[in-house]
């Protein structure tokens, strides 16, 4: 298969929410030109991008609303349940480990690490307290994990980064405002570069005066 650009990717997973919507008010049946009116895009964005997966729709009758959810799941690997841990237990962390949507998506938060012994030993969200982040290679050794969830300071998060990697995490999501030296894979959250892009938009829109 065609290696699929990031951004087709990132895309799939609005997709798939668009989607998941349409199935809980009974859509059976949708078209690439009202999946494009929900994402304010073009039509023939969303037929390019799903063209990558092969034939999902029919000409003139659109999709399978239910058939393309499961396609998306699976292009997104959301078959299986992924493990999540969370290192930092300040305002980030505590607000993922309250997100109810995140398990809802098959991604599960099954323990939060800190370093501050006033943190340690607290229930942040139901089923969840505090861990010590010293026990962190014993923790995925014996409960096994997929992907981290790094939100931490930046001058620990490459220390942190090197010690997930080694203990066999898969992956890991970002918010410290740096690069990581590690080979696994990385998404970085910036809120930052959203207001950026959302500023350059008005400033460029034909609505701004």
């Amino acid at each position: 298969m065609e290696k699929v650009p990031r951004p087709v990717i990132r895309r799939l997973a609005v997709y798939l929410r668009c989607l998941s919507n349409l199935e809980e008010k009974g859509v059976q049946v949708v078209s690439s030109k009202q999946l494009a009116s929900m994402l304010q895009i073009k039509d023939s964005q969303v037929r390019k991008d799903l063209s990558y997966f092969g034939n999902l729709g029919q000409r003139g009758s659109g999709y399978d609303v239910k058939k393309l959810s499961q396609k998306l799941r699976e292009v997104l690997g959301l078959y299986k349940t992924w493990s999540v841990i969370i290192l930092g237990a300040g305002n980030i962390g505590k607000a993922l480990a309250n997100h109810k949507r995140l398990e809802q998506n098959n991604f599960k938060i099954v323990a939060v690490f800190d370093s501050d012994k006033q943190k340690i030993g607290r229930q942040i969200a139901p089923g969840l307290k505090v861990r010590n982040v010293a026990e962190l290679e014993q923790f995925i050794k014996e409960n096994g994990a997929d992907i981290a969830v790094l939100a931490v300071p930046a001058a620990v998060a490459n220390e942190l980064a090197c010690r997930l990697e080694k203990a066999g995490i898969k992956g890991i999501v970002c918010f410290a405002p740096t690069t990581l030296q590690c080979k696994i894979p990385v998404e970085y959250v910036d809120i930052t570069v959203f207001f950026k892009t959302l500023a350059h938009t008005i400033v460029n829109s034909s609505y701004n005066i």
